[in-house]
């Protein structure tokens, strides 16, 4: 048989073995139509594909005998693209959304954080809550457990508390998750 030629102008994935780049001297090979031809050479799995043309692509190099499948490449990159992008649009990203409350906070000022985190919960969004003790501040740590235990009471119906208070340096952090049944 003469030289096997390819399509050397189409684009493949880097971990995608296909034609030429196998360089397995024995291969299982699948048809076209999902046949087993069975074991074959290198060349013989090469010369079948060129005759249907279509291309060799190792499906599983690390098997035993390494499987190879006969299909037509551009194609199968294609539904493989297609795939991912329908992936990626049913993909749903969690945003944690950050309030910064303080210990000495103003009534007002505390509800209208409230009345925020209770929105971004409520869309299923998680809320990240952190208490900044500035100066002298830090000796009273009390203070700023209060208003978060507080804060806490008043989202409780809506949001469970996935990562409970805890202090880093001079910030206290808890954040908050919606709860799965809303």
């Amino acid at each position: 048989m003469g030289k096997v030629k390819f399509n050397k102008n189409r684009r493949k994935e880097p971990n995608d073995l296909v034609n030429e780049d196998i360089r397995f001297p024995k291969v299982l090979v699948i048809d076209a139509d999902g046949t087993q031809l069975g074991v074959l050479s290198r060349r013989e799995a090469l010369d079948r594909a060129f005759q249907q043309e279509l291309d060799l692509l190792c499906v599983a190099p690390k098997a035993e005998t390494p499987v190879c499948k006969i299909l037509d490449y551009g194609r199968y990159r294609f539904e493989q693209q297609k795939k991912e992008r329908e992936a990626k649009k049913n993909q749903h990203v969690t945003e944690v959304k950050p309030l910064r409350l303080s210990p000495v906070i103003d009534q007002h000022d505390f509800d209208t954080k409230l009345k925020q985190a209770r929105e971004w919960l409520a869309d299923g969004q998680k809320v990240r809550i952190d208490m900044k003790f500035r100066g002298r501040m830090i000796t009273r740590q009390e203070v700023g457990r209060q208003v978060i235990n507080e804060f806490s009471e008043k989202v409780s119906d809506i949001a469970d508390m996935s990562k409970a208070p805890n202090l880093e340096g001079n910030t206290m952090s808890v954040t908050y998750s919606p709860k799965k049944g809303k």
